[in-house]
């Protein structure tokens, strides 16, 4: 087997699982009772009270990693997650991290996040009778989950094929991760981010190499509204090898998963176009005589408003712009036309003589 699947558990996966923890719990209210984290799987106080292991599930390497082996290794959180609350029966969003690897000791390895109702984790986890398949044909429950496979020839290097799965063993969408991601591969070290959103109904997959960031995109979605497929049970969480592949090989580094609870007023149904065609009235078809007599109304008011705006102009400009100041008539200046006469100046004798 390599020893780059066999390393010890390394920083930057308890770093990555860190940094998931703290976004959620700083972004979103979340409950926790179905919330956990476990990076280190003995080492942490409360795995071996929370986990289960089953079939050929085991701790290796000091407590860092689980490894899955055969047709029978799984892993279950022994703790039913709700996900559906209330009497309005509200539907809870949630998130889970793990990073992993798979061999290709068989040339084809594969390994899957399981959710089940619950009142059947028993059959699904426990019984290991049967190698685990998503389409359990004579059970009439539901297993949701994602599933991350490797396909390639024996002892070469293979894609990496991711699939959501919802009560068949046929996918409902497939993706070639290796054909979308540049350089990825099956056998190498990986880490996914699995998202449920219940506002939108949206199961997104994200997937990266190892210790590269979370992608903004998700690599595979698929509508699903969990409430109709599960009603108000509760369920299990858990990852499990699948069926068929007795020597194949998969190791957990960590796994961390919270649900996420929104106040009422965030959350936003999208809108159903059927509702919206329901309640939306037809319009009239208006006649063409209608159509020409409001043409003519809207004619005859504008003009009538053009020669009223034209009065009060003028009025307005008789009275103010050629404003004069009147004078009466009889104080009205004439003309006066000047002649200018000679005058003789006769002084008085007495006058003369008494200056003398």
């Amino acid at each position: 087997m390599p020893t780059s699947i066999m390393a010890p558990f390394s920083i930057s996966h308890h770093f990555a699982a860190f940094v998931f923890l703290i976004f959620f719990l700083k972004t979103q209210a979340f409950d926790p009772v179905s919330s956990f984290s476990f990076t280190d799987f003995e080492k942490d106080p409360d795995f071996k009270s929370s986990v289960e292991l089953y079939g050929n599930a085991k701790v290796i390497n000091e407590g860092a990693e689980v490894l899955l082996s055969g047709n029978d290794g799984r892993v279950m959180y022994k703790k039913p997650i709700k996900l559906v609350h209330g009497v309005t029966r509200e539907l809870v969003s949630f998130s889970t991290y793990v990073g992993f690897s798979m061999s290709l000791d068989s040339g084809k390895g594969s390994l899957a996040f399981v959710m089940v109702p619950s009142g059947v984790e028993g059959e699904v986890f426990r019984n290991s009778s049967y190698g685990f398949s998503f389409g359990l044909k004579q059970k009439d429950f539901k297993i949701v989950g994602v599933q991350f496979g490797v396909e390639g020839s024996n002892g070469s290097s293979g894609s990496c094929v991711v699939s959501i799965n919802v009560g068949s063993s046929v996918p409902v969408k497939t993706i070639n991760a290796s054909s979308v991601i540049m350089g990825l591969k099956g056998e190498g070290k990986l880490h996914a981010w699995i998202d449920y959103e219940a506002s939108s109904k949206r199961l997104e997959v994200r997937l990266n190499h190892y210790g590269q960031s979370r992608p903004s995109d998700p690599l595979l979605w698929h509508s699903i509204d969990l409430s109709n497929v599960w009603g108000t049970e509760e369920m299990f969480a858990g990852f499990s090898t699948l069926k068929g592949n007795t020597s194949q090989a998969s190791f957990l580094y960590s796994w961390s998963f919270i649900v996420r609870h929104f106040p009422h007023w965030m959350h936003s149904e999208p809108l159903d176009p059927k509702d919206l065609s329901k309640n939306a009235e037809t319009p009239a078809v208006k006649s063409r005589s209608d159509c020409l007599l409001r043409v003519l109304a809207a004619m005859i008011f504008g003009a009538g408003c053009g020669a009223l705006t034209a009065f009060i102009v003028l009025y307005l400009w008789t009275i103010f712009g050629n404003k004069r100041p009147v004078v009466p008539e009889e104080y009205a200046m004439q003309p006066v036309d000047f002649e200018y006469k000679k005058v003789d100046i006769v002084v008085d004798k007495t006058i003369k003589d008494a200056k003398e």
